[in-house]
């Protein structure tokens, strides 16, 4: 092998160094890792910091912190890799003191201490707001569907439980009619017999069904994961997944995760008053700018966040069938704001007429009896004549569509924003996503990731000595 460079030999002895500190890097992402959770004060965050009085002491909860952030910031998330990373990894017995618990120690800190480590990835949130990384307070808001860890066959809606029983019964109806057919012709025993196999084990499967579908008549929304209860059936851009919705919230300048939620609602529609609010409560800021896509936009969800002083830009979805019959929509209604009207295409006036109670909203109605003499009328209604409707606090939304109609550069800031993290934390997790069942352990494990990709952001940012002087001073 002369020519190439050579290794050292097996055999012979080797004086190591004599600190394990002169084997990590200088800018090592473990030393920012030791220095962050170092200067936490766990005590005031739900962790257990005192020794049992009797019994086998237990690992410090820095200690076992130190060894998940590092897990994930490497994109190790079981367990059981950890148990043999903290054995083998120098980097780990480095940031641990050579400490290496046993997988069913690591698997059950992170079940039993989920607020705990959820305030510690807010408690970096509140590190980087204090070295002014969020002095815009504008952030992007966007949801995303995870894999669960259940099977699809394994989730039961009532339209699946439905297909799923005819599909069985119209399979033991076909078996019943060979079965008839063999007893007509030569008898076979072995074929017959292979015929009654399949023919009981699918009643054995309808009596399974029977039992999952009593209980998906009881469930929430009717609806049930059998591996995972508090999984759901998701669209996720043209089909289905089982999993859960992952709202963020995220800063549209370093692109850091300024606020997140685990829901298993399939729908964005009712968190952006939500999580705006909570990333203005992150931020400890006056007033915050958001920016969302049209899944987001509800009336009240406007509404609170003009109370709460969050300025919003978010398109409004056109759910009105006129335009594709060739009719006049609502945008072709001017509202006359000091007479309380509305002026149609052909100058009339439609006046006020009536209030009514509409899905829990306070609306006023307007119309003319002057349509039906309109020569126009045929592009505006099918009707006797054109109503509008008018929500008490309409001015809020107009007011966010004037907004954004002076800004059309805010939905490409926010694809540009919001799509990054996204797609980083799936890499990351690999074609699984998540590794622990039930909505309040699954918030916990998205809490570290997220944690793992804010403190590599930081890290891309300041670099890794900075950093480090940066959070001790």
């Amino acid at each position: 092998m002369s020519g190439f460079i050579q290794g050292e030999d097996r055999s012979q002895a080797t004086l190591f160094p004599e600190r394990l500190d002169d084997y990590v890097a200088e800018d090592s992402s473990v030393r920012v890792i030791d220095v962050f959770i170092d200067e936490l004060d766990l005590s005031g965050m739900g962790f257990k910091t005192q020794p049992n009085d009797t019994g086998r002491p237990a690992y410090h909860p820095t200690t076992m912190l130190k060894l998940f952030v590092y897990g994930y910031l490497n994109r190790v998330h079981s367990s059981r890799r950890l148990e043999r990373e903290a054995q083998r990894n120098v980097e780990l017995m480095w940031l641990t003191g050579r400490l290496a618990p046993d997988f069913k120690t690591i698997a059950d800190f992170r079940k039993d201490n989920g607020m705990p480590i959820r305030l510690v990835c807010r408690q970096f949130v509140i590190l980087c707001r204090n070295l002014n990384l969020f002095a815009d307070a504008f952030v992007a808001i966007d949801g995303s569907k995870f894999k669960a860890v259940n099977n699809r066959d394994r989730n039961f809606t009532r339209a699946k439980m439905k297909r799923r029983i005819a599909e069985a019964d119209a399979t033991i109806e076909h078996y019943l009619q060979q079965l008839a057919e063999a007893d007509r012709q030569e008898p076979d025993d072995d074929k017959t017999r292979s015929l009654e196999d399949k023919v009981a084990s699918l009643k054995k499967e309808m009596s399974r069904l029977k039992k999952v579908e009593a209980r998906l008549l009881k469930a929430p929304g009717q609806q049930i994961s059998l591996t995972d209860p508090d999984a759901r059936s998701m669209k996720s851009r043209g089909a289905g997944v089982v999993g859960y919705n992952v709202q963020t919230a995220v800063d549209t300048k370093h692109h850091m995760i300024v606020a997140h939620e685990v829901t298993n609602q399939g729908s964005d529609r009712r968190q952006l008053a939500n999580m705006a609010k909570q990333a203005k409560s992150v931020l400890a800021t006056e007033s915050l700018t958001a920016v969302a896509d049209r899944g987001y936009y509800r009336s009240e969800d406007l509404q609170d966040c003009e109370e709460a002083n969050i300025k919003t830009y978010l398109p409004k979805p056109k759910t009105s069938p006129n335009r594709a019959k060739g009719q006049f929509d609502r945008d072709a209604f001017r509202y006359i704001a000091e007479d309380d009207e509305y002026e149609c295409p052909a100058g009339q006036r439609l006046v006020y007429h009536t209030t009514i109670q509409e899905g829990g909203k306070s609306v006023s109605r307007y119309w003319t009896y002057k349509c039906r003499m309109c020569n126009i009328k045929a592009q505006c209604t099918s009707g006797a004549y054109r109503k509008m409707t008018r929500w008490e606090h309409e001015a809020v939304l107009e007011k966010a569509q004037a907004r954004l109609d002076r800004s059309p550069d805010m939905m490409r800031i926010r694809r540009a924003t919001v799509e990054h993290p996204f797609g980083t934390l799936k890499a990351w997790m690999g074609s699984t996503h998540f590794l622990t069942k039930t909505l309040d352990r699954v918030s916990t494990e998205m809490s570290l990731h997220v944690l793992a990709y804010n403190m590599k952001r930081m890290m891309n940012i300041f670099g890794v000595k900075p950093l480090i002087e940066a959070m001790g001073a």
